[in-house]
């Protein structure tokens, strides 16, 4: 792994422990998850230990130790989006991508994820891809977006 991105990063804080989070957010960014090799590198630059680094980005929901697919579809399964087919909407997108959750499509276009209430209750049941939110969803509506969106990526791709 090219690791050049992160000695950017790990410059200016070098030997400053107090420093993990802000560090940790960086590498992701760059990243788009925390790869091992740089968790190790992390603690070597900052003077810890690589399990006190896994411990803290461990800790955290923010931190990904996997990488994301380019799309996130993220299913709400809080009570009010389970009680409205949330159930039915994430088997649905399973179904289609064939992936599970926490799973990416082999081509990296798509990635799955269940989480809990994210606070739309009242435009129940809701499924957000990327930073939109799609609500009042069906089964049939999800894999039209995802259909679009599959044929905007093979679009761009060309």
């Amino acid at each position: 792994m090219d690791l050049t991105k992160l000695k950017a990063i790990l410059e200016p804080y070098k030997g400053q422990k107090g420093s993990l989070i802000a560090v940790l957010q960086k590498t992701q960014e760059v990243y788009g998850y925390l790869p091992e090799e740089a968790l190790r590198e992390i603690a070597k630059e900052l003077g810890t230990t690589a399990n006190e680094v896994y411990g803290v980005a461990s800790f955290y929901a923010q931190f990904r130790f996997k990488p994301q697919g380019k799309n996130v579809v993220k299913v709400c399964e809080g009570t009010a989006c389970h009680v409205r087919g949330s159930h039915r909407l994430l088997e649905s997108v399973q179904d289609y991508l064939h992936i599970q959750p926490g799973e990416i499509t082999p081509d990296g276009v798509f990635g799955v994820e269940r989480v809990a209430c994210v606070g739309c209750c009242a435009l129940a049941p809701v499924m957000i891809i990327n930073e939109d939110v799609h609500a009042g969803m069906t089964p049939v509506e999800a894999k039209k977006i995802l259909t679009d969106i599959e044929k905007s990526e093979k679009t761009q791709v060309k």
